[in-house]
């Protein structure tokens, strides 16, 4: 069985078990978040919400929250005598799938 879910304006493909990591929630380590289901694969077939299926969810477990590593980023005008050099690390946080139900 797996569910797509969407979370942070992106959509993900998830199994029972996955680690994912994704744009940074609200949530604590070790605490409990639900995602919206877009689209369940199980038992029954195929189901797609439009756009969320009713009833379905998704519960994972926050695992950790965190910094991607640094990517630089160079900005340069020729004949401005213009440069600048910044760095940015992305947060993120680690969830782990622990179910997904189809509900009614």
């Amino acid at each position: 069985m797996f569910a797509v879910i969407e979370t942070g304006g992106k959509q993900y493909k998830v199994q029972k078990d996955d680690v994912i990591f994704v744009e940074k929630l609200a949530a604590e380590k070790d605490a409990s978040v639900t995602f919206k289901v877009l689209a369940l694969n199980g038992d029954g077939g195929l189901k797609v919400g439009t756009p969320y299926l009713e009833g379905a969810s998704v519960m994972g477990k926050v695992l950790k929250n965190g910094k991607s590593p640094k990517i630089t980023v160079l900005t340069y005008k020729a004949k401005k005598n213009e440069k600048r050099k910044i760095g940015h690390r992305q947060p993120y946080t680690k969830v782990q799938i622990e179910s997904i139900s189809a509900g009614a």
